[in-house]
């Protein structure tokens, strides 16, 4: 198998990477800067990489890298919790997402041969966020959009890719929740916890949809390799909890207490609308189609999932 992967260098692309290596499967990742890129990829991996120079922009340079591809992996964004969302940070956050999307479309029309499967990331933002997610009311795969800029972005990032569904190519749209792993959302957690200040952001009630990043990759070829796997798939633990339960298991695996919340308007006056978004309220999303098609996770439950990312 031969797999082109945009954004292959990030958190969740570095562990694809090898996940496909150890599968014998030929990957290319694209990167503006190659030799930067190689350095990425965990050791004992990245010479067995093929990089492949690609400005996130130009269709026809990315059409020379995707040819004989079987399957192309779109992981490109900018990070949304980089900085504050000024202005022109939000629309930096859009036009990456969907400028390569887009990109990524023209290539591939450019081509005689085309892929047999494209996976497109998004993320369960497009289903909004409320303060304290109902329990009777998870959303799923048949979920609408919600309101606000997570939203917005997700669905135009989605939409930016939809000329494959008359290409003949299969598109599956990965919502991806709060991966857990060595980087990411679990990093910023980590400090304040080991110094036994830790504790919950805001009200504690938000519900955090999340995954072992074991699970997502593992996710990720499980879609690859089922052809009946279509559409849009919310990549998420089946066990979401809330911003209490998340931070009183992370201090129980790592033996310390979670007792110091940090009040809503300290995080609203440091954040501004970032905060509101990402930190102060949650989702409540299952992964309905994904158990559906037999896929079985490693790490269904947070106490489990800490415990062998933290025992590493």
């Amino acid at each position: 198998m031969h797999a082109v992967l945009l954004g292959g260098s990030g958190f969740i692309g570095r562990a694809l990477t090898s996940r496909l290596l150890e599968n014998d499967v030929h990957v290319v990742v694209t990167s503006r800067n190659p030799e930067r890129g190689r350095y990425l990829i965990p050791e004992g991996h990245s010479f067995h990489v093929e990089f492949a120079p690609w400005d996130g922009k130009n269709p026809e340079q990315l059409a020379t890298h995707l040819k004989s591809a079987d399957v192309v992996i779109n992981l490109i964004g900018s990070n949304i919790a980089a900085g504050r969302w000024t202005d022109e940070r939000k629309a930096e956050i859009r036009n990456s997402r969907v400028s390569a999307g887009a990109s990524m479309c023209r290539a591939i029309d450019f081509l005689d041969e085309k892929p047999k499967v494209v996976i497109q990331s998004s993320a369960i933002g497009f289903y909004g966020s409320q303060p304290a997610s109902p329990e009777d009311s998870p959303a799923t795969e048949k979920s609408p959009a919600g309101q606000g800029f997570l939203a917005s972005v997700c669905k135009d990032w989605e939409a930016s890719t939809s000329c494959m569904d008359i290409s003949g190519t299969r598109r599956v749209i990965i919502r991806t929740g709060l991966v857990l792993g060595h980087g990411g959302v679990l990093q910023k957690f980590l400090p304040p916890f080991r110094y036994g200040v830790g504790g919950p952001l805001g009200s504690g009630k938000q519900v955090m949809s999340w995954i072992h990043i074991q699970d997502q990759v593992d996710a990720i070829i499980h879609i690859i390799n089922t052809p009946t796997c279509e559409g849009v798939f919310n990549l998420t633990s089946p066990s979401p909890v809330t911003m209490d339960t998340f931070c009183k298991t992370l201090g129980a695996v790592l033996g310390k207490p979670s007792w110091l919340r940090v009040p809503a308007p300290v995080l609203r006056l440091a954040l501004g609308e970032m905060a509101e978004e990402l930190i102060l309220q949650g989702q409540r999303v299952l992964p309905e189609k994904l158990l559906k098609s037999g896929f079985r996770f490693s790490y269904p439950s947070l106490n489990g999932a800490l415990s062998n990312i933290l025992s590493r």
